[in-house]
């Protein structure tokens, strides 16, 4: 695999490191990781209906 540093952290913007790519620090690594838990990042859709999803059975579709 091949190492950018030509890339900032997606993050605070400062240079990338190799021990925490695509990062700078453990600390941005981790403000990513609380951003997904948090819901921060979100792709776009039509909202879940949450009713739907409880009442679908998941094996009956393989």
């Amino acid at each position: 695999m091949t190492f950018s540093a030509s890339k900032p952290c997606p993050i605070c913007r400062k240079p990338r490191s190799e021990t925490f790519h695509p990062f700078c620090s453990q600390r941005c690594k981790d403000r990513d990781l609380a951003r997904w838990f948090s819901d921060s990042y979100a792709l776009p859709g039509a909202p879940a209906d949450p009713e739907t999803l409880a009442s679908e059975d998941w094996r009956e579709q393989d």
